[in-house]
């Protein structure tokens, strides 16, 4: 197998390959890391790459695997984390001159489930600094660039993890998630993307940037793969406060189900073409692949996008407010640390009041009741993941750019579950993405229609030429 072949591997493919002895865990390591040295000059993925850590955790893998030691599908899979998960002993950038050099001593929750799986740890990834703002401009490090066409930007905050999995630097990759920064770079990308219902997976260890908005999760090149890493990743932690003290089921389990009979509503009405201005492109591919669900024996029901058209200011009010009280002692301590472009969005929340913060929380409460009030009348949402393409870098304002509609704050503001899967491509071959939105706690059902749909067409098969 090629090597460019082997880079492009699920993580299911790949782990049934190291059990048929295809090849071994070192040979996936090093065609990752021979893959990230040719061409990451020019995507700028990796913050910090940990190749010696890589193999010897390589090494390690194929002893356990070939003594009978068998930690599951992840044992012996190269991954990589968005560089706000603490790791102990390598440094955590989260892209910004302010933790440029911080080492931590422990490491997050899913680091640890994640090494306990058996996986590898390729690196670090870039990011929106903070997960914040927008594409780095005045960063310490490079803004990262989106594979399929490197002059446009590759979605965020979740960037690196995004861009890794596209141009088949790793397997799989844990992004952030606090008004779309899993599901945004995950269509922007072509990627599959998750963001679990609100308190699925711990966030203890993950640098914060609003408390009650934020979401870890997993993305990968399929969706099944998504389910393998959200399987050993989710849980409760009583180290998370808002860690959510439910069973785990088996998401692969449903996978081959089926969706015929599935009520899939379409929030068009109000949202859609009222107040998010989506562009033409983008809506005529969503429009192919809900063709495609009909296909497949969905039922689509229109339905009032009017309260999530609202989510957005309670969303941003609530974000902008958390993320303040949190940076409040570095912004005033060395406020020349942080890019331009976070510290002025940061600095929002100095300006907002408590009245403010709780009159957004009680928007919040009341719109989570009328947008749940939706799933009496259809088991799943479908939305596109992004209103538009990926924009490019030259003449990007990154000020701009989080000022804009969003597909996907309505669900962090709720804590519903939210999957991105490839859906087609607009012109110049830019990718786009079908999000789905399933009740709370039923990522199952998420990950049974994106599986579907993703079966059911070849855009998920696509790679960028690089």
């Amino acid at each position: 197998m090629q090597q460019s072949d082997l880079c492009f591997l699920t993580i299911a493919e790949a782990s049934r390959g190291l059990r048929r002895k295809e090849y071994s865990s070192t040979e996936l390591t090093n065609a990752c890391l021979e893959r990230i040295d040719h061409i990451d000059g020019k995507l700028h993925c990796f913050v910090t790459l940990t190749a010696d850590l890589a193999i010897k955790q390589a090494t390690q893998a194929e002893q356990e695997l070939r003594s009978g030691k068998d930690r599951g599908p992840l044992h012996g899979i190269p991954i990589a984390l968005k560089d706000l998960y603490m790791t102990k002993s390598i440094r955590t950038t989260c892209h910004s001159a302010v933790l440029a050099n911080w080492v931590p001593d422990y490491d997050a929750t899913t680091v640890t489930k994640l090494q306990d799986a058996g996986a590898i740890l390729l690196g670090k990834l870039g990011m929106h600094e903070f997960a914040f703002g927008g594409p780095s401009v005045d960063a310490p490090f490079p803004a990262v660039r989106n594979p399929w066409n490197t002059a446009r930007i590759p979605g965020g905050s979740s960037s690196g993890s995004g861009a890794s999995l596209a141009a088949g630097l790793c397997y799989g990759s844990l992004g952030s998630d606090t008004g779309g920064s899993i599901r945004t770079p995950s269509s922007h990308c072509g990627v599959v993307g998750i963001k679990p219902t609100y308190g699925r997976v711990s966030r203890f260890g993950v640098v914060p940037l609003s408390w009650s908005l934020d979401h870890a999760g997993p993305m990968a090149r399929s969706v099944e793969d998504c389910a393998i890493l959200l399987q050993i990743i989710a849980g409760y932690d009583p180290n998370d406060p808002a860690s959510a003290n439910v069973a785990v089921p088996n998401f692969r389990l449903g996978l081959n189900d089926g969706i015929k009979g599935l009520r899939i509503g379409v929030p068009r009405a109000n949202w859609f073409d009222e107040n998010l201005g989506v562009d033409p492109q983008t809506e005529g591919v969503f429009n192919q692949a809900l063709e495609t669900l009909e296909e497949l024996g969905v039922t689509l029901v229109e339905i009032d996008g009017n309260p999530f058209s609202l989510a957005r200011k309670a969303n941003q009010t609530i974000l902008v407010c958390e993320a303040y009280a949190y940076h409040e002692k570095r912004l005033q301590e060395a406020p020349e640390k942080f890019g331009s472009s976070v510290r002025r969005r940061i600095l929002e929340g100095a300006f907002l009041s408590a009245a403010d913060y709780i009159t957004a929380q009680r928007v919040r409460s009341v719109l989570n009741a009328q947008i749940s009030q939706s799933f009496s009348r259809v088991d799943i949402l479908a939305t596109p993941s992004a209103p538009r393409p990926p924009d490019p870098f030259e003449g990007m304002d990154p000020n701009e750019q989080n000022l804009r509609p969003s597909f996907t704050n309505p669900f962090n503001l709720t804590g519903l579950p939210a999957i991105s899967v490839p859906c087609g491509f607009t012109v110049g071959n830019l990718p786009a993405g079908l999000q789905f939105v399933a009740p709370p706690f039923e990522e199952a059902t998420a990950f049974r229609v994106a599986y579907a749909y993703e079966q059911a067409t070849e855009w998920h098969k696509q790679r960028p030429m690089l």
